[in-house]
């Protein structure tokens, strides 16, 4: 997870590096260990597709760079209006071990066609839990933010010396 204060760096670092007229303004630039994502506005009038079209060209020469300096592939979006629209995004596998109970919830949302698979299934929860809990996780990221700073701040222990009856491994 990346600190509020890396998420601005990379707001600045897009900011800075995409010509002016790839989007009206720049809404968000979210990141995590595999992706950053860049959205912003277009005008109502012009459609995602005419968009794509008249970037392809600038965000591909962004994303190349964006991609050696932070190792994370780059994916665009954009919104126009209150729609906003996803496109070049990663959809990427996680591992996860589940009990019967658990596999049995997967396996109902199946079964009810409200999903293909047990992982389409596993998805449909992750969105739900996170468009019905937007504010608890927002809370959430903000108090590792913290987390993180205070980290920051504490002496270097990387050099230490195990404390006495442990193996000093995790």
């Amino acid at each position: 997870m990346i600190t509020a204060e890396q998420s601005e760096q990379l707001r600045v670092w897009f900011a800075e590096r995409l010509p002016a007229d790839v989007f009206d303004s720049l809404v968000s630039v979210t990141a995590d260990r595999e992706e950053i994502t860049v959205v912003g506005t277009v005008p109502a009038a012009e459609s995602v597709d005419a968009f794509r079209e008249r970037t392809r060209e600038q965000r591909v020469e962004v994303a190349r760079e964006a991609e050696s300096l932070y190792r994370r592939k780059v994916a665009w979006g954009v919104r126009v209006g209150e729609e906003t629209t996803l496109f070049t995004h990663l959809a990427v596998p996680v591992m996860t071990r589940l009990r019967q109970s658990e596999r049995q919830v997967l396996d109902t949302l199946v079964a009810g066609g409200v999903a293909r698979s047990r992982a389409d299934a596993l998805a449909w929860c992750v969105r739900l839990v996170g468009r019905n809990t937007d504010a608890w996780l927002a809370e959430l990221r903000e108090s590792l933010d913290r987390v993180q700073q205070v980290r920051a701040q504490g002496p270097d222990v990387a050099g230490a010396e195990p404390a006495p009856g442990t193996s000093g491994s995790p």
